[in-house]
C-alpha cells in the first residue's frame, strides 16, 4: 500500500468541473417550482462582479441557468447546507429571489 494519499480519497468529484446541464435562460424558470441540486459562484467574465451558475432539475432534466444577481448568490450561500432543494426563483420589484 502507497503511503500517500489518491486525489479521489480527498477531492470532490466536480472539483473544477463544469456544472452539467442544457443551457436556459433565468426568466424561462420564473414562478415555476425546480429541484436545485448545486450551484456554482465564480468571477464574471462579463463584468466586474459575480456570475452564479444554478443547476437545477425540471421534469427529470438538469439544466442551468447563470446570473449575476446577488440576492441569489446570498440565498444559496445561507442555505448551501439545504441542498438540494425545491424553490421557484420569483421577480420582486427589480431583483430575482428564491421563493
Amino acid at each position: 500500500m502507497s503511503e500517500y494519499e489518491k486525489f479521489s480519497d480527498f477531492a470532490s468529484p466536480w472539483d473544477g468541473a463544469p456544472l452539467e446541464g442544457e443551457k436556459c435562460k433565468i426568466n424561462d424558470i420564473l414562478n415555476i417550482e425546480v429541484l436545485l441540486t448545486s450551484y456554482r459562484i465564480m468571477k464574471s467574465k462579463k463584468n466586474e462582479g459575480n456570475c452564479l451558475t444554478l443547476q437545477f432539475e425540471l421534469n427529470g432534466t438538469k439544466r442551468v441557468v447563470f446570473t449575476g444577481s446577488e440576492v441569489l448568490q446570498n440565498q444559496v450561500e445561507r442555505y448551501k447546507g439545504k441542498f438540494p432543494f425545491y424553490a421557484r426563483v420569483i421577480m420582486r420589484d427589480k431583483y430575482y429571489t428564491l421563493s
